[in-house]
């Protein structure tokens, strides 16, 4: 499953720079799909693609936040998500609304990094 954070986020940033896929933004920026990975375009469940590098909308607008799209909980780099492991009050934890396996996990890191 993809990781969340939640509302006991302090903003102090730590885990941003320990995404290998980029998939963690500062409160109220707008993130792409591109950021970190080499996407150029993404099918979306409906049929359209998008550029890759297309703003999308911030998920939170108070603390920093993870893609769940973009989130492979560090399979296939770290033995353990990285954001969880600097995290200095413990609010980076498992979303239960995105379950996958760990070959789901690490299929979505192959995509995202065009393996």
């Amino acid at each position: 499953m993809a990781i969340i954070i939640t509302n006991d986020c302090i903003n102090c940033g730590a885990c941003e720079p320990e995404c290998p896929n980029t998939a963690i933004y500062e409160n109220g920026v707008t993130w792409t799909w591109s950021k970190g990975t080499k996407l150029t375009q993404v099918e979306m469940e409906d049929g359209t693609v998008v550029a890759g590098d297309l703003p999308n909308e911030p998920i939170n607008p108070d603390y920093f936040y993870i893609v769940p799209m973009k989130c492979t909980e560090c399979k296939g780099f770290h033995e353990e998500p990285q954001c969880a492991a600097v995290c200095p009050v413990d609010c980076c934890v498992p979303d239960p609304d995105y379950v996958e396996s760990e070959e789901e996990l690490l299929a979505k890191k192959a995509w995202l990094h065009a393996e």
